[in-house]
């Protein structure tokens, strides 16, 4: 078939490559997100995918809107068969979806219909899932409620941050889209209904909901740092500034601080919550690099009856 691929972030190249790898398909081109400033700087640069298209010789389209004409014409120009599709990142409009015969296809990072949204795997690693994965479905015009072509299902490890998980499920993922693409263009692949039961939803995670509750259970408190490591960032506060939280254990042997209260070792660092403490690992106070928390503390030189989070 003939493909148009659309995808921005480096998640999206694991999927690109592996249909520039299968030798069934030809990817026209790629449609990406305009460059965005990026660095100290703020230099515009190119995205993950844009990039990687760029280094492959195929042509790139960067709309500002996938509605403006200019664009549209220049995808019915291409024709499509098919356009499959992994974190682009802005709503395609009913005349963009019309192109291509075999329409839209979208490579999700969760079972549908669990975790419809922005942010799948953030999501299910502060619910506490044990199981996630990955699934193609046809794009309509609802949320992430298109009919389903095929999932992968991926085990959601004890310490694994967002970062973690969604690596693992861009590249598990990769090969669902092209198997995908290869079952539409056999005929040997139809797309499901999804069950009306089930449903969840993943809205982006904002700054807002990255702040620790240390009046939370300590798993609680563990899910929220891992689901928000890398992005956004879960944090706390101490002595009014920022405090950025990259890695907690908990360690439900201490159960003697109050929420937020600071327990400092010679080598360690622990924070109550609403049920056992956690174990502070890395942090990353306000402009500052990322460090040990035994070793933060050690300069912060914490006192007596000092919290996170007042």
């Amino acid at each position: 078939m003939k493909l148009v691929f659309a995808g921005t972030p480096e998640v999206a190249v694991p999927a690109l490559d592996a249909l520039i790898a299968s030798g069934r398909h030809e990817v026209a081109a790629v449609v990406t997100r305009p460059d965005a400033p990026a660095g100290r700087g703020r230099r515009l640069v190119a995205s993950p995918v844009a990039q990687r298209a760029e280094e492959a010789g195929i042509e790139v389209l960067k709309p500002n809107r996938p509605r403006d004409e200019e664009f549209l014409a220049r995808l019915r120009e291409i024709g499509p068969d098919c356009c499959p599709v992994v974190a682009y990142g802005a709503l395609l409009p009913r005349v963009a979806l019309d192109v291509p015969a075999q329409g839209w296809v979208n490579l999700h990072f969760s079972l549908l219909p669990a975790w419809r949204g922005a942010a799948p795997v953030q999501h299910s690693i502060m619910a506490g899932d044990e199981i996630t994965g990955a699934s193609t479905f046809l794009i309509e015009e609802g949320l992430d409620s298109g009919p389903v072509y095929g999932t992968v299902t991926e085990e959601i490890r004890p310490t694994d941050t967002s970062g973690d998980l969604l690596t693992r499920l861009a590249f598990a993922g990769a090969g669902l889209l092209a198997a995908t693409m290869d079952g539409i263009e056999d005929g040997t692949l139809k797309a499901v209904p999804q069950p009306a039961d089930g449903v969840s939803l993943a809205p982006k995670i904002t700054v807002e909901d990255a702040q620790v509750d240390w009046s939370a259970p300590a798993l609680r408190v563990d899910r929220v740092v891992r689901g928000c490591t890398p992005a956004p960032g879960a944090w706390t506060t101490f002595r009014g500034e920022r405090l950025k939280l990259i890695q907690v254990a908990p360690v439900p042997e201490r159960t003697e601080l109050a929420p937020g209260a600071l327990g400092v070792g010679k080598n360690s660092v622990h924070a109550g919550t609403g049920s056992y403490a956690v174990e502070l690992l890395w942090v990353q106070a306000q402009g500052k690099k990322p460090m040990r928390a035994a070793d933060w503390a050690r300069g912060v030189r914490i006192a007596s009856g000092e919290t996170l989070g007042a």
